[in-house]
């Protein structure tokens, strides 16, 4: 098939590339536009863009994806149906309209359960046991489309968001593909989500990473694992932020109040609403990232001191 790939950022890479290394053909690749990035605030492609023009394919950044110059290229282009991965941009009906088999989202979860930007995030912070990833038929609604085909996948008891997303990355892309494939043969019919079980997927922000000490000990390390890459789980120490890295239950230990540090040789603990949890890496204002025995290191505490 004649294929228009839709996608923004490294978690959209293995299923272009899947694409690419497919018999179909990839026509043109959307992506949103070039963002600024890093200290010197310089704009930079996207990374899906970087792959599609390594291989000399042509690159659509439009501000919008109902901009009238680009939905005249996309007819021009006449795909078959155009993939997506993590765009970024509501897409309109006139461009829905315009492949004959429609706009394919792979989405991130077991659909209905976690419709939205962050499925993945919401669904290590909620505990979930199994995830998942799913290819539909995209409509107006938000992650409403019926199913094409989808796949499982364990969230492991230490698994961060990125840990597990990158997993989910590659298996999807081969899900993906597997979906075109499929369609090319007329061989899949579209099967509407359930009515139960919905759930949406907001996107966390960096006040939602902040850690609430007087959590219970689960809580505190599944905010941290779902904050972990981004946005950063954080607190803070002595009235400055301390960005954080994946916390380790500590059930073990001895209480301590909600904040507190206990500092070892090997580890630093800090208290929650139950039992402490031994801190991985951190991060102080203007450092590098460092293991927190390391930053630990020196603090001669006073009573006062707490985590905030």
């Amino acid at each position: 098939m004649r294929l228009v790939f839709a996608g923004t950022p490294e978690t959209a890479v293995p299923s272009l590339q899947a694409l690419l290394d497919s018999h179909h053909e990839v026509a043109a690749v959307l992506t949103r536009p070039d963002a600024p990035a890093g200290r010197g605030r310089k704009l930079v492609a996207s990374p899906v863009a970087e792959l599609a023009a390594a291989h000399g394919i042509e690159v659509l950044k439009p501000a919008k994806a109902d901009d009238p110059a680009f939905l005249e290229r996309l007819a021009e282009l006449a795909p078959d149906c155009c993939p997506v991965v993590a765009y970024g941009a509501i897409l309109r009906k006139a461009a829905l309209d315009v492949p004959r088999l429609g706009w394919v989202n792979l989405h991130f979860s077991l659909l209905p359960a976690w419709r939205g930007a962050a499925p993945v995030q919401r669904a290590v912070l909620a505990g979930d046991e199994i995830t998942g990833a799913m290819t539909f038929l995209i409509e107006e609604g938000l992650d409403t489309g019926p199913v094409f085909g989808h796949l499982t996948e364990p969230i492991r008891h230490d698994d961060t968001s990125g840990a597990l997303l990158e997993r989910l990355a590659h298996a999807g892309a081969r899900l993906l593909r597997d979906t075109m494939d499929g369609l090319e043969a007329g061989a899949l019919s579209p099967v509407p989500q359930p009515e139960e079980g919905v759930s949406h997927a907001a996107k966390l922000t960096a006040e939602d990473a902040r850690v609430d000490w007087t959590a219970p000990a689960m809580r505190v390390d599944r905010l941290c694992r779902a904050c972990t890459p981004a946005p950063g789980p954080w607190t803070t120490f002595r009235g400055e932020r301390l960005k954080l890295g994946p916390v380790r239950p500590a059930a073990g230990a001895g209480p301590l109040a909600p904040g507190e540090l206990k500092i070892t040789k090997s580890e630093v603990l800090a208290g929650t609403a139950t039992h402490p949890v031994a801190l991985g890496e951190v991060q102080p204002p203007g450092k590098k990232r460092m293991r927190a025995a390391d930053w630990a290191r020196g603090l001669r505490l006073t009573p006062e001191d707490r985590l905030q």
